[in-house]
């Protein structure tokens, strides 16, 4: 039986036509899932924040330290001090009224301050809670407070003193007084590594109990 080419022909085309356009809506298909799965990744990305960007910086700084808070006023009435053997002191600028170094034997982290605030700076309470903050301490409420303190005697009047440890394996301590003189707040501060705080302790104590009205 003869074939029929313009018939088979046609056939061809049809089916060739057919397939075509099951490639072409495959390739669509295929095209469109990858274009959803990129945008899926982006959004991934940015969720979880831009590589160096803010979000892998760290806190910011917090207020006061970029020089932005002006220096307190100096007092009218300045209190002294005598230092122990080996120490010496270094006038301070900022927030600070002096430094005060022990020797450079003690080995470990150790700095003690001076600082003096107009008025009552805040309160008691809001300063030692401050303090216990800073070595990871919970706050203490109004109750707890006066079986924490422990008074200290010197020429320029009662100092409340303050001693706190860190928790954990690598201990931090502070030792701290604050007195209220002529409308003043002073605060004399040991912090630092909770074994060369213990060793300075003895040697602070008697700077505190030093303290009288005059000029350094």
């Amino acid at each position: 039986m003869p074939i029929n080419r313009s018939w088979f022909d046609q056939r061809l085309r049809l089916g060739g036509l057919a397939v075509c356009a099951v490639v072409l809506a495959t390739g669509c298909r295929r095209e469109q899932v990858t274009h959803f799965r990129v945008e899926k990744g982006v959004e991934a990305v940015a969720a979880s924040g831009p590589p160096g960007g803010s979000m892998g910086a760290g806190p910011p700084a917090s207020p006061g330290m970029q020089g932005d808070v002006p220096a307190p006023p100096r007092p009218n009435a300045p209190l002294a001090w005598t230092l122990p053997k080996g120490w010496s002191q270094e006038v301070a600028g900022g927030m600070r009224y002096a430094t005060l170094k022990p020797p450079a034997s003690v080995p470990g982290r150790v700095d003690v301050s001076v600082v003096v605030l107009p008025g009552p700076a805040g309160g008691e309470l809001a300063n030692v809670n401050r303090w216990r903050g800073q070595i990871g301490l919970p706050p203490l409420g109004d109750g707890e407070l006066a079986a924490a303190r422990k008074m200290v005697r010197s020429p320029a009047g009662e100092l409340a003193l303050y001693d706190f440890t860190s928790e954990g394996e690598k201990k931090s301590r502070m030792v701290a007084a604050l007195a209220e003189v002529d409308g003043s707040t002073w605060f004399l501060k040991l912090a630092g590594d909770a074994e060369p705080v213990g060793t300075v302790r003895p040697d602070f104590l008697k700077l505190l109990e030093s303290i009288r009205r005059g000029t350094n």
